[in-house]
């Protein structure tokens, strides 16, 4: 039986965004192994992936920070994982584990040794000039060209982070590349549920700057005073990120009367299910999962004219695109389904055929095969 090594750098990652590839993946005969940090730490999930029947490893490998030593053991910790299981197939996705576990696979003789770009991360969304960030943004930018260049297969998500890449030099037209609509999203776990009454908004986002929280808490500050009676909901946990909104500052936003805070919710359909309208003003992402099912939920969309968002929008027809970092132009696109409710529903319905037509996991992961080099045959 062929192994599958699935790297990643958190175990929710996999769970959430991975299960349905795993699941397509055993199908086709392969015996799937994951392997990311703190994996076995946390028994609901270990219970998850034992039920899922995958062979779970815990490594030694820190998301954020540029130590070295300790990147360097990382390196070497896969490397001897690498060796031990003997993969027929590792796909790598995230920074970290693309770099590391890229060159371990290579240095351990892995053959087919996959790369899936799911973002482009703060080291590329952040613009501001300093010099400490510009030094930062070098070395990735050097270590992703060569762990890239040593793949046998790259995955991009959305068109502009493979022409991001291109433009600087990370990766050449050379190379095998694929490109495919984001991670997909299950059709049946997430169906269309009637809306509620009255205008609410909501947001399912990490508690990062870059995923343009303040702009929709300040959006919301607005509109609150033009309607008391509009709802504006946060989803969202902490993360490590340099650009991470401490749980501090969202209780202020709550104690100020602005924002209902739901804090990291393991299932997000009840939270959809509450809303008129779903918001994600993000600065750059890969395909953004959140904004795919609620558009599986039947919601219309509001999202940034930016990078892996406007893929998911076609602007006035399913929801609307705003601009980047511009809070008038996100309260303009939320004030157009107060002036017009029935814009709820019409956009709401295109959402569903729009991901339906592009976003459906099952179409998703048959890109994803092809991509990897996997017959996508029935068995």
């Amino acid at each position: 039986m062929m192994k599958f090594l699935l790297l990643a750098s958190y175990p929710d990652s996999i769970l959430k965004f991975r299960k349905n590839l795993i699941i397509d993946l055993q199908r086709k005969g392969f015996d799937v192994h994951v392997a990311a940090p703190n994996i076995k730490d946390n028994k609901t999930d270990l219970e998850l992936f034992n039920t899922l029947g995958v062979t779970t490893h815990k490594i030694y490998l820190s998301r954020t920070g540029m130590n070295p030593l300790k990147d360097l053991f990382s390196l070497i910790c896969l490397f001897f994982l690498m060796r031990r299981i003997a993969p027929d197939f590792v796909l790598c996705y995230t920074i970290k584990p693309i770099i590391y576990g890229v060159l371990s696979a290579k240095l351990a003789g892995i053959k087919n040794i996959i790369a899936m770009v799911t973002g482009v991360g703060i080291a590329f969304t952040d613009l501001s000039e300093n010099r400490l960030k510009g030094y930062v943004k070098s070395i990735i930018t050097g270590l992703y060209t060569v762990s890239l260049k040593l793949s046998s297969k790259i995955i991009f998500q959305n068109t502009d982070d493979y022409d991001l890449f291109i433009s600087l030099g990370i990766v050449n037209k050379d190379l095998d590349i694929a490109i495919v609509n984001g991670s997909g999203v299950d059709l049946e776990e997430f169906r269309v549920s009637p809306f509620p009454l009255g205008l609410s908004f909501l947001i399912v986002s990490r508690l990062l700057v870059s995923k343009g929280i303040r702009e929709f808490v300040e959006a919301a500050r607005i509109l609150k005073k033009k309607d008391p009676n509009a709802q504006f909901t946060i989803v969202g946990w902490v993360d490590e990120g340099g650009d991470s909104i401490k749980e501090v500052e969202v209780q202020e936003w709550v104690d100020e009367g602005v924002i209902s805070f739901l804090g990291r919710l393991d299932d997000v359909r009840p939270a959809l299910v509450e809303c008129s309208v779903f918001v994600l003003p993000s600065y750059r992402e890969g395909t953004p999962r959140s904004v795919l099912e609620a558009m599986a939920m039947g919601r219309p969309i509001i999202t940034s004219d930016a990078p892996g968002c406007r893929e998911t929008v076609t602007n006035g027809v399913n929801g609307f695109l705003v601009e980047v970092k511009n809070v008038e132009s996100l309260v303009s696109a939320m004030q157009k389904f107060k002036a017009q409710p029935s814009l709820i529903s019409i956009m709401g319905k295109c959402s569903r055929a729009l991901v339906c037509k592009k976003y459906d996991v099952k179409k998703v992961n048959v890109q994803m095969m092809k991509g990897m080099g996997i017959d996508t045959d029935p068995v």
